[in-house]
């Protein structure tokens, strides 16, 4: 695990940040650059994540933590319980009396959150916007592989197992606190700690999705792209205004910025596309291009192309659809002559602009089916 810096841990008030004082609640935020932020966030409300229970949201709800956009700030708004916050807030922890007024050094406040897709974490950004000196003084984070939909009762049963991804780490106010992961397991459930209370902005897990090779099975027909299914996007020529992972979201686009857009491209002769590798090995029959609330700026056309081994090699790349041009704000809907194998696509659009999202309709391979279940079966060791 290796985290972003924080202060000296000696001085609890040394990672506070400075009070409000007006404007733009965040112009001293202080970010961060995670290389992990590009794999998909497998604790997306919008896929299915879900904070299932915590034992204290006195000030502020536990659902807040996933909400998929950033915290806001509204300096005048408090209710019955004081400041309301955007965030999963807790109450001020006490010690026993008046002679130990703080809490023990054991005391914290926990929250349980359910992936929307179990898979292997690369990083975790706890993040304490607007939480300036009510923040927690210490995170920590752990992780659980349970079959099925377990409740609270269940995750919090004494036979788990749950492993430290993050071990109890100072944190700073107003801060995006990030944290590499280097645990090879698939993982459905974590565990987040605050100590000993505080609030907490967002809750944000990057990694790598690793499906069930059985439920897969049962689908028959299925996406072979969708991040759900642990397709992922390697590499793309532009990410200025969206990422290129949203084109391949299991939902539809509800608005302009909720698919890949990418900045007006001006040297002729060039073209914007984004590289996928798909769940596993897989045969396409159908494709999905969606263009929806892309109106001047959708891609003109588009092209799709195959691979069936190493992506590197430029000879081994195949047609699955030529250029073709397509219409703004539109479903387009492709039935393949044949079923086409591969195991990675390009799609290519021309000369650039955006698309909301994009569906390879198909099955696995026999020999991509068992090698997702080796991989599914090494991670759950």
């Amino acid at each position: 695990m290796t985290a972003n810096p924080a202060a000296d841990s000696t001085d609890p008030h040394a990672n506070d940040a400075s009070p409000y004082g007006g404007g733009d609640p965040y112009a001293d935020y202080r970010g961060g650059d995670f290389p992990f932020t590009s794999l998909v966030d497998l604790a997306d409300r919008r896929l299915g994540a879900g904070v299932i229970a915590a034992n204290d949201e006195f000030f502020a709800e536990r659902e807040n933590l996933l909400t998929p956009t950033p915290a806001v700030f509204d300096p005048e708004r408090f209710g019955h319980k004081g400041k309301i916050m955007d965030g999963w807030e807790t109450r001020r922890r006490r010690g026993t009396d008046g002679d130990h007024p703080f809490p023990t050094d054991d005391d914290h406040d926990w929250a349980l959150i359910r992936l929307a897709a179990p898979g292997v974490i690369r990083g975790i950004i706890v993040d304490t916007a607007h939480f300036r000196g009510n923040y927690p003084q210490q995170v920590s984070v752990e992780a659980t592989s349970l079959p099925g939909s377990p409740g609270p009762e269940e995750l919090l049963a004494g036979d788990v197992k749950w492993e430290e991804l993050v071990p109890r780490t100072p944190v700073r106010g107003h801060a995006a606190n990030g944290f590499e992961v280097t645990a090879e397991r698939r993982f459905t459930h974590l565990r987040l700690k605050q100590h000993p209370d505080g609030g907490i902005a967002r809750l944000r897990v990057h990694g790598e999705v690793v499906p069930d090779p059985a439920w897969l099975d049962v689908l028959g027909t299925l996406d072979l792209a969708s991040v759900l299914h642990g397709g992922t996007v390697e590499d793309a020529s532009d990410r200025f205004y969206s990422s290129p992972t949203q084109i391949i979201r299991p939902d539809l686009s509800r608005k302009m910025d909720d698919g890949w857009e990418n900045r007006r491209r001006r040297v002729k002769g060039t073209h914007d596309w984004v590289r996928f590798r798909l769940a596993a090995q897989g045969e396409i029959r159908a494709v999905e291009i969606d263009t929806a609330y892309l109106k001047g700026n959708s891609a003109g056309w588009a092209a799709l192309s195959g691979c069936d081994g190493d992506p590197a090699d430029e000879a081994s790349w195949f047609e699955i659809l030529p250029k073709t041009k397509l219409q703004p704000d539109t479903p387009h809907r492709f039935a393949l002559p044949a079923p086409v194998t591969a195991t990675h696509i390009r799609l290519d659009v021309f000369p650039d602009g955006g698309l909301a999202r994009m569906r390879l309709h198909g099955a696995l391979t026999e020999a991509g089916r068992a090698a997702l279940g080796r991989r599914f079966h090494a991670l759950n060791g």
